[in-house]
């Protein structure tokens, strides 16, 4: 499955509706450290079955971020069944940014 945008418009339904976890990175593009989770995300997007993975450009999407108190990025919040469940901050492996949905 491809990475999701994710917007203000689309969050309900992408994220709080989802059937799946979602894992959603919260990113900019001046952002070193985002650009190296980026490939991790993508990763996961492609080959872990069950997880939607989305993406929030915190530039972008300024009223998401503060909604959800991001002061630093790369933030990676982990939601299931419409409920923020986990979260971590900063560049992190692929198996700790699963364990954030429990896999």
């Amino acid at each position: 499955m491809a990475v999701v945008t994710i917007t203000k418009d689309n969050f309900d339904q992408e994220v709080l509706k989802a059937s799946e976890p979602v894992l959603v990175d919260f990113w900019a593009v001046w952002c070193g450290p985002c650009r190296m989770m980026s490939p991790i995300m993508d990763e996961i997007a492609e080959t872990v079955p069950g997880v939607k993975v989305g993406k929030v450009n915190v530039d972008d999407e300024d009223e998401l971020a503060a909604q959800f108190g991001i002061m630093s990025i790369p933030s990676i919040l982990a939601f299931k069944d419409g409920k923020l469940v986990n979260q971590s901050v900063g560049v992190q492996p692929k198996e700790n940014i699963l364990a954030l949905v429990g896999m």
